[in-house]
């Protein structure tokens, strides 16, 4: 996307009362942000009504700037945009990466869990993370503490690929003590946040998240819960998205756990191996999946 194009867009999307799913409904009809600001009316109330001045200087300005940082905005009119992530319905208009993007992502695997996981959910998350670097697996995650933690630095200690989805502004940290391992992974993986640079967390913004990540992520293995855990929300996300789900056994001591388990498209598991059994089995149904 060229300059102005970027700078008209983050123009729009900071204009109070925007509807990011309305952009990314006219951007994807009409293929050009010029394009939709010209063919939409003002008298229509559009969202690509043509931004003041100063707004796409300050744009501009700030694009600038976060290129000086290693921010890059990615478009979902640009080449780069996950290919994953256009297959479900609520992929956001833009994405702000640091980091290698890389073609083996649309094999990954999210893995999800409480931010205050046992001893047990902690070495379950460190087995399955190791075992798909064994197989080539990038490992996807929300970089909260607890087992998203977990599932990166066990990734990273196998030398082996991971990408964190987060729910702030990809210059901030949350939790804060996750700083250092953020930008880790901006060095040696990739961190995406759909959020303009910035953004606080919010309540809402998680959720958000977790929606990224099960459409980012070929499939998503939920390793332990709370009582009122986002990794529920992603397995619901996921299911709705088309996306296999993989429950921990130890799982099964819930009742949720169990309702999911009878569903289609959730398979119980134990081991990374069982994961990507599973994970063949599903190639060996689709022409468009190629596993080594």
């Amino acid at each position: 996307m060229k300059p102005e194009e970027q700078a008209a867009l983050v123009a729009w999307l900071r204009r109070p009362g925007t509807v990011w799913s309305a952009v990314t409904e006219q951007l994807e009809e009409c293929g050009s942000v010029l394009r939709a600001a010209a063919e939409q009316a003002p008298a229509q109330g559009s969202l690509f009504e043509w931004a003041p001045a100063d707004g796409l200087d300050e744009a501009a300005r700030d694009l600038e700037r976060w290129e000086l940082a290693g921010i890059r905005m990615v478009c979902l009119l640009d080449a780069e945009y996950p290919s994953n992530l256009r297959m479900i319905h609520q992929h956001p208009p833009v994405l702000f990466m640091r980091g290698t993007a890389d073609e083996r992502d649309v094999t990954s695997v999210a893995v999800v869990g409480t931010c205050q996981p046992t001893p047990r959910g902690i070495d379950q998350t460190r087995q399955l993370a190791a075992g798909f670097t064994a197989h080539e697996i990038p490992v996807i995650s929300g970089l909260a503490a607890g087992i998203d933690t977990a599932a990166h630095t066990a990734a990273l200690t196998a030398g082996g690929r991971t990408v964190a989805i987060i729910g702030t502004g990809i210059d901030r940290s949350y939790p804060p003590q996750n700083a250092d391992l953020q930008e880790r992974l901006a060095t040696q993986g990739l961190v995406i946040s759909q959020f303009l640079p910035g953004s606080p967390p919010t309540k809402a913004s998680f959720p958000m998240r977790n929606a990224v990540m099960s459409g980012y992520a070929l499939a998503t293995v939920v390793v332990e819960v709370g009582d009122r855990s986002g990794s529920r929300v992603q397995a619901r996300l996921a299911l709705q998205h088309g996306r296999h789900v993989f429950l921990m056994r130890s799982l099964l001591e819930h009742a949720w756990a169990r309702d999911y388990a009878e569903r289609p498209g959730v398979t119980v598991v134990e081991t990374a191996d069982d994961v990507f059994a599973g994970l063949q089995r599903l190639a060996s149904e689709s022409i468009d999946l190629v596993w080594a």
